[in-house]
């Protein structure tokens, strides 16, 4: 590397301010002026100011939020009815399921008297077929045995009876009916 002596930088003189720069700076700030009243002309000529426009959107938005409330609301109440008449519902429910339980436990006792009573009929039935079974051994003890005998029918007879309805079963299931 080549290294430069301090000595040489502080011979070089600075260089000098000519004209151009300071002609620059006049012309920037020139622009820069021209566009200020530029944005201020255009401001005083427009017919709406921005403050203007923010009360106007502001007012826009709160119009919006009224309107939505209302909305809400109308919807909050609908709600409420919609929910009062389910609970109106579901206490009408409640009481008919109150008097089905309390039918059902009628029924239930009903049936237990019932069974109750079922089943003492079964012991005065028991005791009675008991007391008829004791009575009649000594009643039949008092008798004495007579015994019949059939009479003698005939063999023709027997079978000409007991033709005549076989023949009319076997006519009966001959004839079918038509559907």
């Amino acid at each position: 590397m080549i290294e430069i002596p301090p000595a040489d930088l502080r011979a070089r003189p600075l260089p000098a301010l000519g004209a151009q720069p300071i002609a620059i700076a006049a012309a920037a700030l020139l622009l820069i002026v021209a566009g200020i009243g530029t944005i201020f002309l255009w401001r005083i000529a427009s017919t709406s100011s921005p403050e203007q426009e923010r009360i106007a959107n502001g007012r826009q938005v709160q119009a919006r939020v009224a309107q939505t409330s209302e909305q809400l609301v109308e919807r909050t109440k609908g709600l409420e009815l919609t929910q009062q008449q389910s609970i109106d519902q579901l206490q009408a429910l409640q009481d008919q399921l109150h008097d089905i339980q309390a039918l059902v436990a009628a029924q239930r006792s009903e049936i237990r008297k019932l069974s109750e009573q079922v089943g003492q009929i079964g012991t005065d039935l028991d005791s009675l077929r008991q007391s008829f079974a004791q009575a009649q051994p000594a009643d039949t003890a008092e008798r004495p045995a007579i015994r019949r005998k059939p009479a003698a029918r005939p063999h023709r007879a027997t079978r000409s009876k007991a033709a005549k309805p076989r023949a009319a079963k076997s006519q009966r299931k001959s004839v079918k009916p038509r559907r």
